[in-house]
């Protein structure tokens, strides 16, 4: 038997053997409430989307500021992130806008990439998947955690650079490692360390905090 706690989403799962006992794992899992409750209270912290929340947004940090008779669509003011309309639809409305500014961003940056390296990409779209940061099919649609706009631009960019070395590689070769390299132009490995490390937090910028 198996227990662990899904950083990304705090779930408690619980894997029994193919021929075990259903009962006797719970309360085997019953038995080890405390050891649950120390994992999930390291979780990173929910962060809603409420007027004076702060958020990373590549290598920035935006303030989100509610003016309820300003634009309902959300507007860049320098550091500030200006939303206006009900403030019952705030949250929603910079998620949206956080997902079509992932989009336009990592849209641009695969084809920058792609392009320079003669690589043809049928498409570019994005989803809010738990378990990977990118995925790239056999025709050469890619898509992407809308996630990684909270990241860094290092480490965004090397997702990038991975997912479009899958239309050269469809592994995890030797010969793709190094063509994420060339394509990147610099180790990816400090933006697979920084997802490693930081990826799950940025599962929890939008929830809210009860």
């Amino acid at each position: 038997m198996r227990l662990s706690v899904d950083p990304a989403s705090g779930r408690v799962r619980l894997t029994i053997p193919k021929r075990g006992s259903a009962r006797a794992a719970l309360a085997w899992a019953e038995e080890k409430r405390g050891w649950i409750e120390v994992q999930r209270a390291r979780l990173p912290a929910a962060i809603p989307f409420v007027d004076g929340a702060e958020l990373p947004f590549g290598d920035e940090r935006l303030t989100i500021v509610w003016r309820e008779a300003a634009r309902r669509t959300p507007v860049r003011e320098d550091r500030a992130l200006v939303v206006g309309g009900p403030a019952d639809r705030l949250g929603a409305r910079v998620e949206s806008w956080l997902k079509r500014e992932a989009l336009r961003l990592l849209d641009a940056d695969t084809r920058a990439i792609a392009g320079a390296a003669g690589i043809a990409i049928s498409g570019v779209a994005i989803g809010d998947p738990r378990s990977r940061w990118g995925s790239c099919t056999a025709t050469g649609a890619i898509r992407y955690s809308w996630r990684l706009v909270l990241a860094p631009e290092f480490v965004r960019r090397g997702v990038v650079a991975h997912e479009v070395a899958h239309r050269l590689h469809m592994d995890h070769s030797p010969a793709f490692h190094a063509a994420v390299a060339r394509l990147l132009g610099e180790d990816p490995a400090p933006s697979m360390a920084w997802l490693r490390r930081h990826g799950a937090g940025l599962h929890w910028y939008g929830r809210s905090s009860s």
